[in-house]
């Protein structure tokens, strides 16, 4: 699994043009999926982000995660993450997992992360098309890859 997690004051995904939906200060994160992804993956991930500590404490130092904030999260799925771009100007996405596998991991992955944190995570629809707005908070944008743990 590939997130990009970025510090926000508030973010909204508008989906198909028609529903809204949004957060306020938290974390903004596009997920992306690849077929070698399981259960393993979730979790490591899951326990890295709500203990990730880029938010500012009293003293302006990034020392608080999302659960020390209580902030709201936002999940984004992404399969454009998984795009190879070595050969050629037309990216590639065969390492993206298809919907039979990656709609079950993505569900799973929203499920973990709301758990952990105990609030309800605000999602995008997984496929369908959406506009994403975020006001990015430093900026701080962190990339993890599950595959490049060490």
């Amino acid at each position: 699994m590939r997130v990009v997690i970025q510090r926000a004051t508030k973010a909204s995904v508008t989906i198909n043009e028609k529903e809204t939906r949004s957060i306020g200060k938290g974390l903004m994160i596009l997920v992306g999926i690849e077929n070698a992804d399981g259960e393993e993956d979730i979790s490591w991930l899951v326990n890295k982000i709500v203990n990730l500590r880029i938010f500012d404490d009293e003293n302006g130092i990034m020392d608080q995660s999302v659960l020390d904030l209580n902030g709201e999260v936002m999940v984004v799925s992404q399969f454009t993450l998984h795009a190879r771009t070595k050969k050629g100007n037309r990216p590639s996405y065969v390492d993206a997992a298809k919907p039979d596998v990656a709609v079950p991991l993505y569900e799973r992955f929203k499920e973990a992360l709301s758990q952990t944190l105990g609030n309800p995570v605000v999602s995008g629809e997984f496929g369908a098309s959406m506009a994403v707005e975020l006001v990015n908070d430093g900026p701080v944008t962190i990339v993890i890859d599950t595959k490049n743990k060490k």
